[in-house]
Formats: structure tokens, C-alpha cells, sequence
């Protein structure tokens, strides 16, 4: 294509380093498409909150590219850079996420039975003519805030009957206490081979306290502040799951809640709900004054999605999960 050039971006230390304009023109190009697509700035974020993850190398290698052609379409291309980039890495296995804002039209169903995406728009095009098949779809769901207090004591109550006196909440603020790191590293690697991939079989992704600790001190530059709340295994002392959400420094902006997860071994005491019921009763103590929650989960994840709802979740936009094989 005539004009058009892809140069790879040199991840800066911070967004004020010299070297900082391209990592901040695709975060410009981000949060343009998602504004433009969704009508909301619910996921649109700032530089400043995007690099930590970045800049997350050494155990989540990513490469980051960015296209310039006045006018005219660069997708084509830039995915046909991307995928050299992962056939040089020895990649056999790609996996790409799509939003879908579209409603109505024809529709493409995931294998899984739950959930579909509009058939006819530029990003299915796109993927099913590079060879990709949609294997799963996930929901984005949101929560109005504040959620009566009363409302919470009462779900919480109800949870807390179910699971009894063997379980305990523990809540904490940004980084892990050294008591419970061992354990939040069991279950981060616990969050790849637990939760629901369908035909993605993604692989495990084991994380050590090593890992922990690098991953929390590059989020020590981030503006964002970290609530999670764990349930602790009385008779074990061990965690048997945990929740996590990110609160951004405006407080006209929404909380992203990031991961949620209770062991196999310990579901069916509503663990789940009990959970995510005390997150939201801390960050309405520590951060009242956000308009909402928004989350993420497969919609074969029956389980989760039935605690959101009763909560207040609503869904507002789905997302294909893609596949792509290739010979090694």
C-alpha cells in the first residue's frame, strides 16, 4: 500500500520520556475507536494508566504497532504485521478479541451455545478472511453505583448463611499483604486453567510471588488505586478465592472490575457472590462518588453472570473471542 507506514512503538518509562509520542498516539487511536464505536467513554483510559501494563515484559511479552496513512484503511495491513510478528515468535495459536456494539442483523453463534455476534461487520470480515474462527463470546456488563447500602447488607447477610463459618473476608488496599502472596499467586494461576476458554484452550499461565511482587511494583506508577477483597478457608487458613477491582483517579469515570475467581474446589457455598457483595461495599466506604462497574465474563459462565445480575449488572456489549491455528 502505497504511503502507508507500520513502525513498531518503543514502550517509554513514562508518558513524559522523549520517546513517549507514538506509545501515546495509540493510545489516542484506542480510546478514538472506542468512544466512536460504543458512544461512552466507559473504556477509554489515559496514558498514564495504560503503560504499567506495557510495560509488564517479562513474564507478558506484547509488541505494540502503529500505522500512518492520512485517510485511508490500515487494517488489513496491520494485522498482516502483527501476524508476522507472532510467526517469528514461534506462535502456532493466535487469539484476538473483537467488541461487537451491533445489535440485530445476522448474527454468527459461538459453538459454546451462548452468545453471538453481529455476522456483517468490517471486524468479521476481517478475521474470518485471515482464517479465524469465532469460538466464544463474552458479555460487558455494568453496574449503577451507589447500590443501596441496605440492599448490600442484605445480600451479604444471605451469602454469609450459605457459606457458613468455615470462610472469611479479608479486604486490602493496592499491594498484597506478605501473608497472603503465596496464595494470591495460586489463584492468578488458577484464573487460566479455571476459568471458562471454550475452544480457545488457553494454556496454564503459572504466576509465582516473584511475579506478584514485579507485577505490583510497575502498578505502583499507575494513578489507579486497587480494592480486593479474598475469602479466606478457615479450617485451611488458605484463600479460596478473590476479587479485584481498579478505581481510576476521576471519579466522573467507572470502576473496572478485573478478576474474579473461586477454586473448584471451593464453589457451591456462594462464595462468589459473597465476594463480589464486599468489594462493592468497600469501594462505596473508601471511593464513594463512581457511576458505575463494568465487567467481563464468558457468556457460558453461567455461574458469575447470575451472581452480576442479581447484583444489577446490565449488559451493554459483547466481545468475540477468535481463533487461529497455524502450522509450527
Amino acid at each position: 500500500m502505497t504511503g502507508l507506514e507500520i513502525t513498531e512503538v518503543v514502550i517509554p518509562g513514562s508518558v513524559d520520556a522523549p520517546n513517549a509520542a507514538d506509545f501515546l498516539a495509540c493510545i489516542d487511536v484506542r480510546s478514538a475507536v472506542w468512544s466512536h464505536d460504543s458512544g461512552t467513554q466507559d473504556e477509554v483510559r489515559p496514558p498514564e494508566e495504560m503503560l504499567p501494563g506495557w510495560r509488564k515484559q517479562e513474564f507478558e511479552p506484547k509488541r505494540m504497532l502503529l500505522a500512518r496513512l492520512d485517510g485511508r484503511p490500515v487494517g488489513r495491513a496491520l494485522a498482516e504485521r502483527v501476524e508476522a510478528l507472532a510467526r517469528e515468535a514461534r506462535a502456532t495459536k493466535f487469539i484476538v478479541y473483537a467488541p461487537c456494539w451491533r445489535v440485530g442483523g445476522p448474527r454468527l453463534a459461538a459453538p459454546t451455545g451462548f452468545g453471538d455476534v453481529a455476522a456483517d461487520t468490517p471486524e468479521t470480515r476481517l478475521l474470518q478472511s485471515f482464517g479465524y474462527r469465532l469460538e466464544q463470546v463474552e458479555r460487558g456488563s455494568r453496574l449503577p453505583l451507589p447500590v443501596d447500602a441496605a440492599v448490600l447488607e442484605a445480600m451479604q447477610e444471605e451469602a454469609g448463611e450459605t457459606a457458613g463459618d468455615e470462610y472469611r473476608i479479608h479486604t486490602w488496599v493496592d499491594a498484597t499483604p506478605p501473608e497472603w502472596r503465596e496464595d494470591i499467586a495460586h489463584l492468578l494461576t488458577r484464573m487460566s486453567t479455571d476459568a471458562p476458554s471454550a475452544g480457545l484452550e488457553e494454556s496454564e499461565d503459572p504466576w509465582t510471588v516473584e511475579r506478584l511482587l514485579a507485577d505490583e511494583a510497575l502498578e505502583e506508577d499507575s494513578p489507579t488505586v486497587r480494592l480486593v477483597a479474598a475469602v479466606e478457608h478457615v479450617p485451611s487458613g488458605r484463600l479460596a478465592g478473590f476479587t479485584e477491582l481498579v478505581l481510576p483517579e476521576n471519579l466522573a469515570r467507572p470502576v473496572d472490575q478485573e478478576d474474579t475467581i473461586v477454586v473448584r474446589e471451593h464453589r457451591g457455598h456462594r462464595l462468589g457472590m459473597l465476594l463480589k457483595i464486599a468489594n462493592i461495599a468497600h469501594l462505596q466506604r473508601v471511593r464513594p462518588g463512581h457511576p458505575r462497574i463494568v465487567t467481563y465474563n464468558a457468556e457460558e459462565n453461567r455461574h458469575m453472570l447470575d451472581v452480576n445480575e442479581a447484583i444489577g449488572f446490565e449488559p451493554f456489549v459483547y466481545e468475540g473471542a477468535w481463533r487461529k491455528d497455524v502450522p509450527a
